[in-house]
């Protein structure tokens, strides 16, 4: 995603991967999933992400990445803390991905 290698991204989830965004937003499939991603990251000014741990359960059925994402707003620097809930298919591919974010007082 940082590098914007959106064939790489795609080649990552299911062909009928769903996405649920923090606000609900949910995107189903690969292409909606990864147009969604392409014409999103390079709109955004400054953006980074840092991921800071990834965890699997025993199976690697299911993963956890916490994580932060930082875009400038309005002059400001802002940084959301998140982490990414994903389930993942027998090929290894991303099928579920939900993502949460921490709100800052």
């Amino acid at each position: 995603m940082t590098r914007h290698d959106w064939h790489g991204l795609g080649a990552c989830v299911a062909d009928d991967v769903v996405r649920v965004g923090p606000y609900g937003d949910t995107y189903r499939g690969r292409d909606d999933y990864v147009a969604f991603v392409s014409g999103l990251l390079p709109t955004l000014a400054g953006y980074e992400m840092k991921v800071q741990r990834v965890l699997y359960t025993a199976d690697e059925r299911v993963g956890t990445a916490e994580l932060s994402e930082t875009v400038e707003l309005d002059g400001r620097v802002l940084v959301t803390p998140e982490s990414l809930v994903f389930d993942i298919d027998d090929s290894g591919r991303i099928v579920h991905l939900a993502v949460y974010i921490q709100r800052q007082p």
